[in-house]
């Protein structure tokens, strides 16, 4: 008897699961609608935001390449007191 009740449950599950995915496609649709927009506006805010941070460091670069060059080649001239650390494996 218990086998049968699970064979009415399962047909039970399964007409409801007919009759309710009309509206289980609808709402899939419609959040899959959302996300491809909002996934395209994420995606063009990135590379707005890329381009704008690309134009500072090339509209600045004059200003910090020469200051860059300036600090490598004070930190190879400087003379450090420290030992170098040691390598540990």
């Amino acid at each position: 008897m218990k086998t049968f009740l699970k064979i009415i449950l399962v047909v039970a599950l399964i007409l409801v699961a007919i009759k309710v995915s009309p509206v289980l496609f609808a709402a899939a649709f419609v959040g899959l609608v959302a996300a491809a927009v909002l996934g395209a506006v994420g995606v063009s805010l990135a590379a707005g935001l890329v381009a704008v941070l690309l134009a500072f460091a090339v509209a600045l670069s004059p200003i910090w390449i020469p200051v860059l060059c300036v600090i490598g080649i004070v930190s190879l001239c400087r003379k450090t007191d420290r030992p170098p650390p040691a390598l540990t494996a």
